[in-house]
């Protein structure tokens, strides 16, 4: 066998190592940036966390206007509504996270795609709430 079929051989075995480094995260994204602001892990991290617990004082906030009966505003509730579809993602990240469970990669680049337009509805509902 010439050199050229010898390492051709190996090759499925180089893809197969490869892609069990990208599917277990081990690997980092091209460039080296996440997310759609093009940041490095600890920044997309931190901007992720804040993300979260933005959206997440603000869910708080309109549970507890819901139970006083206070929320009479349909923009509210509408623009409530499309924040928690924009940050289903991040949610069902934290929430298996929490729980112990593994994330994933295609949950983890959810996530990167979606943080952006989580932040920006929870912005608007943050404004339509007063604050």
């Amino acid at each position: 066998m010439t050199k050229w079929n010898a390492d051709w051989v190996n090759f499925p075995g180089l893809m197969l190592m490869s892609l069990s480094l990208i599917l277990s995260g081990c690997a980092t994204p091209l460039f080296g940036s996440y997310g759609a602001n093009g940041q490095s892990k600890e920044e997309f991290t931190r901007y992720v966390e804040s993300v979260f617990r933005l959206q997440n004082s603000i869910t708080s906030e309109i549970m507890a206007l819901q139970e006083t009966d206070a929320t009479d505003n349909p923009d509210l509730l509408k623009a409530e509504q499309h924040m928690q579809e924009a940050c289903s993602s991040l949610n069902e990240y934290v929430s298996r996270e929490s729980e112990g469970l593994d994330t994933g990669l295609l949950l983890r680049r959810r996530v990167e795609k979606t943080a952006v337009d989580c932040e920006q509805n929870a912005l608007k509902v943050k404004a339509l709430l007063g604050h």
